[in-house]
């Protein structure tokens, strides 16, 4: 099986290098991944300007690595169209893992999940993988993802979708000890994961100009069955998302 690995936080990310490593065990794996951070992307790809790819130092021994000047669907758009020879195109797309959870409203901006929606096209098999956290990065536990995403990975790759269905996995941010399981067939939150509110900036409101910046802060409660009730009460989440266009 030949397995591309991208992601949306940069080739340098070390949720790709996890990825990337465990894939090895289910095939032959290639990275293709962005060069620079392209978080909350969604499914944006470049039209007009030129994109180079470089041959990356990887960290993971017997992964050729690649970083692309675009963006996550961008690498996948061009394995599928010009990079890859008939014969050589990936059998699976994985993407991730990536640092924040992609459940609810935020699948629509992710470009984790843009990827995938790219694979789709192509009528190729999609796995998102995301980590989450609260509150910030320092306060992400991880020990769940590198515990599990193994088993998560091979029991998802011998469950096949209908065409235009990817799979969403979502790692809970807790301790071993504080793990419950895993939550299959669970569905999109019907809000976001953050809590966001634009505010603008003291002392830059004028009549002509304002500066306006992000606020946000993560909720503590979702809906009963949701991705994201999951994830916040200690469960690795899985569902999955549909690329809308297809059929």
């Amino acid at each position: 099986m030949k397995i591309l690995v991208t992601n949306d936080d940069g080739i340098n990310a070390e949720g790709i290098e996890t990825l990337a490593r465990c894939a090895q065990k289910f095939g032959e794996v290639i990275v293709i991944a962005p060069q620079e951070q392209c978080s909350a992307m969604s499914h944006h790809i470049t039209l007009r300007d030129k994109m180079t790819i470089r041959r990356h130092d990887f960290a993971v021994p017997g992964v050729k690595a690649y970083a692309f000047a675009g963006t996550p669907a961008d690498c996948v758009r061009a394995s599928f169209l010009g990079l890859f020879k008939d014969g050589e195109k990936p059998d699976l797309v994985l993407s991730g893992v990536n640092k924040g959870a992609n459940c609810g409203f935020d699948i629509q901006y992710s470009a984790t999940v843009g990827a995938a929606m790219e694979a789709l096209l192509y009528e190729v098999p999609a796995i998102c993988f995301s980590q989450n956290y609260f509150h910030d990065a320092l306060e992400c536990h991880e020990d769940v993802m590198h515990e599990h995403i193994e088993e998560v990975l091979r029991e998802l790759i011998a469950k096949p979708l209908e065409k235009g269905l990817a799979w969403n996995v979502n790692f809970p941010s807790c301790t071993l000890n504080e793990y419950k399981g895993i939550l299959y067939d669970r569905f999109p939150a019907q809000r976001a994961f953050w809590d966001d509110h634009y505010v603008v900036e003291e002392g830059m409101d004028t009549d002509t100009e304002k500066e306006v910046a992000l606020k946000t802060v993560p909720v503590e409660k979702a809906e009963e069955g949701s991705d994201m009730q999951a994830v916040i009460e200690g469960y690795i989440s899985i569902g999955t998302i549909r690329n809308t266009v297809l059929r």
